[in-house]
This record gives C-alpha cells, sequence and structure tokens, in this order.
C-alpha cells in the first residue's frame, strides 16, 4: 500500500508531503490544487513507461510545471506584513516526486540541463532516482541511488556501479528492471505498473463507449472505458456477478445489465428498466448513466489493482447517484487502495461515514496548495535524496 506522497516544485505545490491510507479522499474548493496532485501521481506513473518526458513535454514543458513562486515564503509574507518577492535560490530548481510504500520507497528528480548543443535543450533530465527500504529516505537504507547517469546498486554493506552511461532522460524503472541483478528496482516498477487512473470518461453521442464493439474477454476495464460491454461481461463469468447486479439495482432501483452479441461477434449492452417494454442500447444511455456503468466496471475489476485512482468521477451524474457511487467505492478498496479526488459533498461526506475513509482537504495559501490543518508534527516524514 502507498503510505505517503510527496510532490515538490509542481505548479502550484511548492512542497507536500501527504499520508495516504487504503481509501483517500482528496478534495477542496476549486482551484486549490486537486487536478495539480492528480496529475502529479499520475506523472510519477509514466516513470516506467519513459514516458514522463513526453508527458511533461504535453504539459507546456518543465519550464510551465515548475512552481513559480519564491523558494519559502517568510512569516511577515504568511501573514500579509511583506509583500511576496523572490531572493538567492539556496537549493536548485527541480521537479521531484516520490512515494513510501509498504516495502520500498522511491523518489525522482528533474531539472533543466545547464548546458546543451542539442535542438532538445528544453527536455527535462533526470539528475537523481533512488529506491530505498523503511519509512523514509536515509542513506544508510537506499537500495539503488542513480546520480546523473552512473546508478550504483548496493550489495551487501558495499555500493557497486551497475550502470555508467543510462540516459538522462530514462528512469532506472524503464531502463534497467532486472529481476535477478535488480530485484528492487523490478520490484518497485511492477508495483506502479499495477496502479490504474480513470479521469472524466468521454460519453458523447460519437464516443467508441457507444459503439457495439467485437468482445474479448476483458478482466481490466482500459482508462478509456471502450470495452464496457466486454468488460461487464467478463464480471459476470469470472468476476463478482452478484456484486455487479447489486451495484445495478443500488443506483437504478430495479434495472438491470445484460450482454448480447450481435453480428460479427459485436457485443451489445442492452439496459433494461422497469415500465419499458424494451432494453436500451449503449447508444440510447444518458451520459451519467453511462458513466455509472464504466465506473460500476471499473470499480468491481476482476483483476484489483495496486492503486485505483478516480478524478472527479461525479461528473455528469444525478446527485442522487452520489450515495451508491460511494457504497461502491467502499466495496473496492476492500480489494485495492483507492485514491478520489472530488469536490462533490454529497460523495465526499458518505465516503467519510466509513470509519476506514482518509479525507485530504486541500487550500490555498498565497497561490500554494496546502493540506488544511496540516501542521510540521502532522506531515509524514520525509527526506528527499538531494
Amino acid at each position: 500500500m502507498l503510505t505517503t506522497l510527496a510532490v515538490c516544485n509542481y505548479r502550484s505545490i511548492r512542497k507536500l508531503e501527504m499520508p495516504l491510507t487504503q481509501l483517500n479522499v482528496i478534495t477542496g474548493a476549486n482551484g486549490t490544487g486537486k487536478s495539480n496532485l492528480y496529475k502529479a501521481l499520475y506523472l510519477l506513473a509514466e516513470s516506467v513507461s519513459g514516458n514522463m518526458i513526453g508527458a511533461l513535454a504535453k504539459e507546456g514543458g518543465l519550464d510551465s510545471t515548475l512552481w513559480a513562486g519564491p523558494e519559502s515564503f517568510s512569516k511577515d509574507m504568511l501573514a500579509g506584513r511583506a509583500p511576496v518577492q523572490g531572493g538567492p535560490r539556496t537549493e536548485a530548481l527541480r521537479l521531484k516526486l516520490g512515494f513510501n510504500s509498504e516495502d520500498y520507497g522511491y523518489s525522482i528528480s528533474l531539472g533543466l540541463p545547464s548546458e546543451s548543443g542539442s535542438m532538445f535543450s528544453l527536455d527535462p533530465i533526470i539528475k537523481r532516482e533512488c529506491i530505498w527500504a523503511g519509512p523514509y529516505y536515509r542513506p544508510a537504507s537506499c537500495l539503488v541511488d542513480r546520480n546523473g547517469s552512473v546508478v550504483r546498486v548496493r550489495s551487501s554493506r558495499k555500493w557497486q556501479v551497475y550502470a555508467q552511461h543510462i540516459n538522462s532522460f530514462d528512469s532506472i524503472l524503464n531502463e534497467l528492471a532486472d529481476p535477478q541483478v535488480t530485484p528492487e528496482i523490478f520490484a518497485v516498477r511492477q508495483y506502479i505498473r499495477g496502479w490504474r487512473f480513470y479521469n472524466q470518461f468521454r460519453t458523447d453521442q460519437h464516443s467508441p463507449i457507444r459503439i457495439p464493439q467485437v468482445g474479448t474477454r476483458t478482466p481490466v476495464l482500459d482508462h478509456e472505458g471502450h470495452q464496457l460491454a466486454a468488460a461487464i461481461q467478463t464480471i459476470y463469468e469470472v468476476g463478482d456477478g452478484d456484486a455487479l447486479r447489486t451495484a445495478i439495482d443500488d443506483a437504478f432501483p430495479g434495472a438491470s445489465v445484460r450482454i448480447r452479441v450481435g453480428e460479427g461477434a459485436r457485443f451489445h449492452l442492452e439496459f433494461r428498466q422497469d415500465g419499458l417494454l424494451r432494453p436500451l442500447g449503449q447508444a440510447e444511455l444518458s451520459d451519467g448513466t453511462l458513466r455509472y456503468l464504466l465506473l460500476i466496471a471499473a470499480l468491481l475489476t476482476p483483476r484489483p489493482p495496486t492503486l485505483l485512482v478516480l478524478n472527479e468521477p461525479e461528473t455528469s451524474l444525478h446527485p442522487d447517484l452520489l450515495p451508491a457511487l460511494a457504497r461502491l467505492i467502499i466495496q473496492a478498496s476492500k480489494q485495492t487502495q483507492v485514491w478520489v479526488v472530488s469536490h462533490a459533498n454529497r460523495l465526499v461526506n458518505t465516503l467519510n461515514e466509513n470509519e476506514n475513509c482518509h479525507t485530504v482537504a486541500l487550500d490555498k495559501q498565497l497561490s500554494e496548495t496546502v493540506v488544511l490543518g496540516q501542521g510540521l508534527l502532522d506531515a509524514p516524514a520525509w527526506h528527499w535524496a538531494d
């Protein structure tokens, strides 16, 4: 389980360390940084696919994503007695992302090259990567240390150089995950690969979700939800079909869903409701109904991920559906760690009724995202490698 997430110098997040439990809800008013926190976690997940630099480029490059405020705020600045102004930096400005889990911790630090003759001189480079054992980074607990292009691996009490010329844009999680030689890197990579993100499914009338498709066994609903009918049928056959029927009836009393195989082995979703003489196909369903069925398929997956992240799942849903969605999320959290980003009070309040729910409320202070009510003693122990 992910126990701590740490982000430094990413958009509105200057410095944030946040404890996590099995069921986590990130909430706050519009503009407090919920989406930035979600994006930071997603960016961290991109390290295993070799697409972190590309993901940053889509956001406008490292320059556009770095914290734009001062290195720190004085007491007078925070109290409004002095204007916000910068000064000489004591540390290089770098984007830092990291986490602790119950087994390993990992951190990555990115910055701009000091000089380059390449046309890709604005591409960020990986300055430091570390993997450690224990609740937070310490030099004594570090197992893998990448500094620039050199990667060292701890063997017993000694360090051994494992690679000396790794590309500045390649993460060790993408390049060096050999289960025999570097089992720690392999374990962290497999753990992050198990993370699953769902962010506002596209349900307009031209969405592929509304078109019957050739069905294959789908134990994992893809991030865009294109194989919805196949995913539901897979739950019926190899997953918890009773839980699926209960979830549908909880949200739409008296309703049921079945999958029909049509011409060309295409799967057709049929939604039956009391009072209708025929079932409705996915092309006829409202955006809210279709999104809810997608969330059911994601949360009741027969192959639970190591971390399931939902970004604003309440989008297009009627408020009366939110308690049922909360109950579905709570049920899913018994099988996997869940992270929900939401500003829907009805959803958040229902989730908070569960004793295992950990709610993190975000706020803004001088344009900086902070955890509301978190003091120095409330933040989890965390140290960056540089």
